[in-house]
């Protein structure tokens, strides 16, 4: 059964999904057109699909809410079905909405059109992740013409969702839906190897005083950006000391697994007055275990302890606001039956063992093992390094041998024994 479904892989329809998904520009927030795509896709291939569109003021009272960076006025969630519903379930994730392409000027080819080059496709989402819904597609669209798709004892779910970008509203909506599962693949950019684990992180805002005076007085003013310098090297030591005190070799042999930087600074209104606000935005990483209110604890603490020591700032403190969206963090045991069972497939499908890694960016790897009680892992193709980038691409070949790994496992764990 899995070697039928392995040769059945259409490479040229493969190619055709991944081009029309990447000239569908699917923005954070504005993923209505590439969900109705995904749908009609899913639907030529014989699954049974719902589109969800959740209310979104009830959403956000969801307490597992993990916040926004993008307004959005829809979030339309695809899911796909086939199998012997009841049956042992498997779910193959993906999400559709990416990050804007930035300037133009940056990329040597249009971001929006699917060029290939040197067996690579480039477009902005090429890696996160349209690389690997396309290879998801893929590895439906085998297991169908192969004939073991009308063979599954168990139910595959492909969850094809929005927000991810902006913390994982999309997924969690999924899952309020019944997207549950024994085992759940994401197919985010992994080079083929299995995550078994990654960090999170959240946003945040600081409003930094000073106080105004005429730049010809400057010593009777204080500045902000000087009193924003105090805070950026709280925020440094901070950071070498939570980096410090990991000792998870997953996330050490990251080197830097729980960065903060800032990366929006505002403020100002007069090049002759000393600053009296400014204003800074920035990310603060969310450690292995810990929940995203716990870094924010975390967060505060060290700006109250570098205000507490500043002559100005210890009247004057700075404000602290938890903004946009929050990923906590996520782990699945490196012996548990998921990543062990897929490194066994793709090693006998590729002809390597991928390693198990941990990472140091969020995902909805975390919503389902948190919030849906559902052993996840991420494996797919593409190199993280390029995503969010100018030229960002994924190699065809790598997407090609993700679904042939893919197809391979769903027949083992939802295939006749």
């Amino acid at each position: 059964m899995t070697e039928r479904a392995t040769g059945a892989i259409d490479g040229e329809a493969m190619v055709a999904d991944l081009t029309a998904l990447i000239r569908i520009p699917s923005i954070t927030g504005s993923e209505e057109g590439v969900a109705a795509w995904a749908a009609d896709a899913l639907r030529a291939l014989g699954l049974a699909v719902e589109v969800l569109r959740p209310d979104l003021v009830a959403h956000r009272d969801d307490p597992a809410w993990p916040g926004e960076e993008m307004p959005r006025t829809s979030l339309p969630v695809v899911i796909g079905r086939t199998g012997r519903a009841g049956g042992r379930r498997v779910i193959l994730s993906g999400h559709l909405d990416v990050v804007p392409p930035g300037d133009p000027g940056t990329w040597t080819t249009d971001p929006w059109g699917a060029e290939i080059r040197d067996g690579a496709l480039y477009g902005r989402g090429a890696c996160d992740m349209k690389g690997g819904v396309a290879s998801i597609l893929a590895a439906v669209r085998a297991l169908r013409s192969s004939g073991d798709l009308a063979l599954l004892e168990g139910e595959l779910m492909v969850v094809l969702v929005p927000s991810e970008e902006d913390g994982g509203q999309g997924t969690l909506a999924a899952i309020r839906a019944g997207a549950t599962a024994g085992l759940a693949i994401i197919t985010e950019p992994t080079n083929l190897d299995v995550v078994v684990a990654h960090a999170g992180a959240i946003t945040f805002r600081l409003t930094v005083p000073g106080k105004a005076a005429h730049a010809s007085q400057r010593r009777e003013g204080v500045s902000a950006l000087d009193n924003l310098f105090v805070l950026t090297q709280a925020l440094a030591a901070d950071e070498t000391r939570r980096n410090a005190a990991e000792t998870d070799p997953l996330m050490t042999a990251l080197g830097l697994p729980y960065p903060t930087i800032i990366g929006i600074v505002a403020g100002g209104e007069w090049a002759s007055t000393v600053l009296d606000r400014v204003i800074a935005d920035g990310r603060y990483g969310v450690r292995l275990g810990q929940s995203p209110a716990a870094a924010a604890d975390e967060l505060r603490a060290c700006i109250a302890e570098a205000c507490a020591a500043d002559p100005f700032l210890r009247d004057h403190p700075a404000t602290v606001e938890i903004t946009g969206g929050q990923f906590g963090s996520a782990r699945v045991p490196s012996d548990h039956p998921l990543p062990v069972g897929l490194a066994d497939v793709a090693e006998a499908v590729l002809g390597r063992r991928p390693a198990l890694l941990g990472e140091p960016y969020g995902a909805d790897m975390q919503m389902f093992v948190n919030h849906g009680g559902t052993p996840c892992v991420m494996f797919g193709p593409g190199d993280v390094r390029v995503a969010h980038s100018a030229d960002e691409h994924v190699p065809l070949a790598e997407v090609e041998e993700c679904a042939r790994v893919l197809a391979t496992w769903v027949s083992r764990e939802i295939g006749p024994g």
